[in-house]
């Protein structure tokens, strides 16, 4: 990933979305051609010389202190989420971080997180890497899952199925948001792991097949997606709502585990132990494993 143009397109984007009046600044100049905020503006909510906003609005981040990021992130009303990736992409500018050698996220699980999964028997459970990889799951991640690993790329990916794959517009009722949400995880792990060869490729290859994939990358849109609810239509089970809670594993770096659970008594609890008979009759677990090695 270029970080200059990382850093110089997301400061840009989060500029253009905030007006002077929802800022509270009084406007500066005339008319104005684009609209948010311009850089004089942004320099004085953030208590620096517009040459100094200019600098790092260009993508020169090296050196900026966390005072500094923190006036940015304010005067630009960054969220959590984008605030974190603006410090991302700050010390990825660093001079030890450009020449230190790149991390390498395994694509593999170590047996341990694998006997964790196959202990959640009540739930799909899954680990994903940075780049939305499928890497384990339990039974029921397996079955839940289903059609993903019926495409034949290994390891089946997140972020393929929803772009790539016409199944996935059935099987995300909401596929708009479900298209958001992981561009959004997807340029957010991006400006955590910049000389991720494998994910700038992942990029790459979705931004050429991919039209959908191609304007939401291009919003610079970051997000944190730890809990919260989805809906899955599956083909055999039918409409799934279920909770989901994300657990980053700091001794695996770049590798989280996702539980999704169904409320309990819930149509959806009950559809999950459908699932989980459908899956041991039709040996869709032992096929799905077989294919992701």
């Amino acid at each position: 990933m270029d970080n200059r143009a990382e850093i110089r397109e997301f400061l840009a984007s989060r500029r253009g979305r905030i007006s002077p009046e929802q800022a509270g600044v009084e406007p500066i100049g005339g008319r104005r051609r684009v609209p948010g905020l311009r850089r004089e503006e942004v320099a004085r909510l953030a208590g620096v010389s517009v040459d100094y906003y200019t600098r790092l609005e260009r993508g020169n981040l090296e050196g900026v202190s966390d005072s500094v990021l923190d006036a940015i992130s304010r005067a630009l009303a960054l969220d959590p989420a984008e605030r974190d990736h603006l410090y991302d992409l700050a010390r990825a500018a660093a001079p030890t971080t450009r020449r230190a050698r790149p991390a390498v996220v395994a694509a593999t699980v170590r047996p341990e997180l694998q006997y964790l999964l196959d202990a959640i028997t009540g739930a799909p459970a899954f680990i994903t890497n940075n780049r939305m990889d499928m890497l384990a799951a339990n039974a029921l991640g397996f079955a839940l899952y289903s059609e993903m690993y019926r495409g034949p790329q290994r390891p089946a990916n997140h972020s393929r199925f929803i772009f790539l794959d016409p199944r996935a517009h059935d099987f995300y009722p909401d596929w708009e948001r479900a298209a958001n949400v992981n561009v959004a995880i997807l340029r957010r792990d991006a400006g955590r792991s910049p000389h991720d060869r494998q994910l700038a490729e992942l990029v790459g290859e979705l931004s050429m097949r991919s039209e959908e994939f191609r304007t939401r990358w291009a919003a610079h849109d970051v997000r944190r997606h730890y809990a919260g609810r989805k809906q899955f239509r599956h083909p055999v089970v039918g409409l799934l709502e279920l909770t989901f809670q994300a657990i980053e594993l700091d001794q695996d770096p770049g590798h989280s585990i996702t539980v999704y659970p169904a409320v309990p008594g819930s149509p959806s609890d009950e559809g999950l132990r459908l699932l989980a008979s459908w899956a041991a009759t039709e040996g869709v677990v032992e096929r799905a494993r077989a294919t992701a090695e």
